[in-house]
C-alpha cells in the first residue's frame, strides 16, 4: 500500500495490530467487527491530536493506547503469556525531530506500557529500561498501575495451553503476532513511531523480541520516515528492520514502499514474518507484510481513512 500526499501535506496517520496467518475463515464475523471497531478507535484518537495541530509523538501515544486497552491484540491487556504464565510487556516510542526515544520492557504492572516508554524518554536519563527496575520507575512517575490480572484473558491461557499440550516449535501457535503500533507525521512536518507488545506466547528466559528494541521494531527520524513493525521479532532484530528501511530512504533515495518491500523481502528470505507501517516527513504513507493479512488503518489530513485486516483489501 503506498499513497502520496499533496505538495502541501499536512498530516498522516498509519497503525497496525499485528500481522500474520490473518484469514477470513479464522475469524467469526463478530471478531472480524470488533478488531475493525478498535482499529477506528484508535484512528480516531491520533486523529484528534494531529487535526488540532497537536505533535506526531503525542498522536502515536494516543492511538497505541487505545489499542493497549482492547483485548483483540497483544498488547496491554490481552497480552499473551510467557511459558511460566505471566504476563510481561514491551514498549518503545521515538521521536523523528531529534531521535530521542524510550523503551521498556518485562514490565507487569503499568497499564499503559507506551506510556512508561514515553516516561523513559522524558523523564530519565536512559533509553532502555528493563523488568523490576522499569516497575519502579513506573510508580515513580505516577503512571496508572494495575495487578497483573487485569492483562491476562480466558484466550491467551487457552494459547499457552495449546503450545504446551503441543510440544512443538517456539513461538505462537497461531503465528498471529499482535503487536500494536502507530507512526504519524504531524502537521510541522514531524514523524513520530511507537510500539507495544506482550511477546509470543510462551516466551521464556527474559526473551525480548524487536517491539522495544530502537533500530529493529521501532524508529523515527524526521530525515527519512517512521516505521513501526510487527513479526518474528528474531529476524526483525537481525536485519535491524526499522532502521534498515529508513537507511535505504535516507541514503539510496528509495521510496517508502519500495524500502518496505525490499526489506521485508529480505526478512522473508531470512525465514521470518511480518509487517511493517511507515510515514515520511512529506506525508507519504506505506504498509508492507508478508503473511496473510495485517490488522491495520490509515487516515490522513486529505480525508482518507480506512481500515483492513486481509492481504487482498487494498
Amino acid at each position: 500500500m503506498s499513497a502520496a500526499a499533496d505538495p502541501a501535506p499536512h498530516w498522516s496517520l498509519v497503525i497496525h495490530g499485528g500481522a500474520g496467518v490473518i484469514e477470513r475463515e479464522r475469524l467469526t464475523p463478530e471478531q472480524d467487527r470488533a478488531i475493525r471497531a478498535a482499529l477506528a478507535q484508535a484512528l480516531d484518537a491520533g486523529r484528534a491530536v494531529l487535526a488540532k495541530g497537536g505533535p506526531a509523538v503525542d498522536a502515536v501515544e494516543a492511538a497505541v493506547k487505545v489499542l493497549e486497552d482492547d483485548p483483540h491484540f497483544n498488547a496491554g491487556r490481552g497480552a499473551v503469556f510467557t511459558y511460566e504464565g505471566t504476563n510481561e510487556l514491551d514498549a518503545a516510542i521515538m521521536d523523528g525531530r531529534d531521535r530521542s526515544a524510550g523503551a521498556v520492557a518485562g514490565v507487569t504492572r503499568t497499564r499503559h506500557p507506551i506510556s512508561l516508554a514515553r516516561k523513559v524518554k522524558e523523564a530519565s536519563p536512559h533509553v532502555f529500561l528493563i523488568g523490576a527496575g522499569a516497575d519502579t520507575f513506573s510508580r515513580e512517575q505516577g503512571l496508572e498501575q494495575v495487578d497483573p490480572s487485569w492483562f491476562a484473558t480466558p484466550e491467551r491461557r487457552r494459547q499457552l495451553d495449546e503450545l504446551k499440550a503441543r510440544r512443538v516449535g517456539w513461538f505462537d501457535v497461531d503465528m498471529k503476532y499482535g503487536t500494536v503500533g502507530a507512526v504519524a507525521r504531524d502537521a510541522k512536518g514531524h514523524v513520530a513511531a511507537a510500539t507495544s507488545t506482550g511477546g509470543v506466547t510462551g516466551k521464556r528466559w527474559g526473551r525480548v523480541g524487536d517491539s522495544p528494541l530502537i533500530g529493529a521494531g521501532t524508529y523515527a527520524d524526521d530525515r527519512a520516515c517512521a516505521v513501526s513493525a510487527t513479526g518474528s521479532g528474531e529476524y526483525f532484530i537481525r536485519e535491524g528492520v526499522a532502521h534498515e528501511i529508513c537507511a535505504r530512504v535516507r541514503f539510496a533515495g528509495e521510496g517508502l514502499q519500495q524500502a518496505a518491500d525490499t526489506v521485508m523481502a529480505t526478512v522473508k528470505a531470512m525465514g521470518g514474518t511480518g509487517g511493517v507501517i511507515v510515514t515520511g516527513p512529506n506525508g507519504d504513507v506505506a504498509w508492507s507484510f508478508n503473511t496473510p493479512g495485517m490488522y491495520r488503518g490509515v487516515a490522513t489530513a486529505a480525508g482518507e481513512r480506512k481500515v483492513a485486516i486481509y492481504g487482498d483489501e487494498k
